[in-house]
């Protein structure tokens, strides 16, 4: 429900009001005062002031408050009401996100390779709105963060709450074919045509019982189209590191990333790999896949207005009523 004005240009004559008021003080001062001739001044120096002059001011009050009810009525206040009516069906995805210890790495802005991803991801999911997303996090186990769903903000609110593995007392590790084999399996019940699972990670599939071309191949059967994300710079990057006395020092370590595996898995169930070495170049990709895998739906929105002018014309003519009535009774002026 929202509150509009059809024609808001129309307020800008609300302008006038003012002049108005501004022109009815300076004729005032313009105006010479009634006079009478008579012996002493003494006279009508002590006469009490009648309340017809007293009130007489009403009467210009009213008439700006004419013109500005009028004013408000002629924009045209609305209700509107819209409604939704969504046909078609949308793509459902599973994600999986790597969170080893190595996603701590600090090539990618602003913080760190997990938190750009989650970033990212974020965005990613706000703009899919008639998809079902659901959420797998991975270090040396594979765990569901967020099932299937349509609720964006309750998968936000996951992803929020993604940490490294390292941060929650985990075993440290990279199961790329865990991860992969549990997000199929989040899809395996989908009756969705189109459905994908988004695999990021940083590493080298070096834990866990699946090997990731068998959970890719596993992947195929259930129709499901697997894109490989590699997030990580080549060569020597910054990492994070306790040190004996329970503070953090940063060292430089190689980067070690299995391309071609993540490339089979890719080409097995039909998706694509990407490389990503920064935080612009992983929001490219996102946006590439985005728009690669599109929902086939219908969105038909209808809109019920419900005007609001005469709530104020009403009122403004009672008003102008009164002050007709007043202006030919207690305020006439007498010739």
């Amino acid at each position: 429900m929202n509150f509009q004005f059809a024609t808001p240009w129309v307020l800008t004559l609300l302008l006038l009001v003012p002049m108005f008021g501004i022109t009815y003080v300076l004729a005032k001062g313009r105006t010479k005062p009634a006079t009478m001739m008579h012996a002493a001044t003494s006279i009508a120096r002590d006469l009490p002031r009648s309340w017809k002059v007293t009130m007489r001011p009403v009467l210009n009050i009213m008439r700006l408050a004419i013109i500005t009810l009028t004013v408000f009525a002629l924009a045209r206040p609305q209700i509107v009401q819209g409604r939704e009516t969504i046909s078609g069906e949308g793509v459902e995805i599973a994600l999986a996100v790597d969170i080893s210890g190595s996603m701590a790495s600090l090539d990618f802005e602003p913080k760190n390779r997990l938190e750009a991803s989650k970033q990212v991801i974020s965005d990613f999911i706000e703009a899919r709105p008639y998809d079902k997303i659901g959420l797998v996090v991975f270090a040396s186990e594979a765990f569901s963060q967020s099932p299937l769903t349509l609720d964006r903000m309750m998968t936000a609110r996951s992803l929020d709450q993604v940490q490294l593995a390292t941060d929650l007392n985990l075993e440290d590790g990279t199961a790329i074919g865990l991860g992969l084999a549990n997000a199929a399996y989040m899809l395996t019940n989908s009756a969705a045509e189109s459905k994908v699972i988004i695999l990021l990670t940083d590493g080298v599939n070096n834990a866990g019982q699946i090997d990731p071309l068998t959970a890719a191949e596993a992947s195929k059967a259930l129709g499901i189209k697997v894109y490989t994300i590699g997030a990580a710079r080549p060569g020597q990057v910054p990492v994070p590191v306790q040190t004996l006395l329970g503070g953090t020092d940063v060292v430089y370590q190689e980067s070690v990333l299995d391309e071609e595996i993540l490339q089979q898995v890719a080409e097995i169930t039909g998706g694509k790999y990407y490389r990503a070495e920064d935080t612009a170049g992983l929001r490219a990709i996102y946006d590439e896949i985005n728009q690669l895998e599109k929902s086939e739906v219908e969105v038909q929105v209808f809109n019920h207005y419900t005007e609001l002018a005469g709530y104020l014309l009403i009122p403004a003519l009672l008003i102008l009523i009164m002050e007709l009535v007043l202006r030919k009774t207690a305020f006439r002026s007498n010739p």
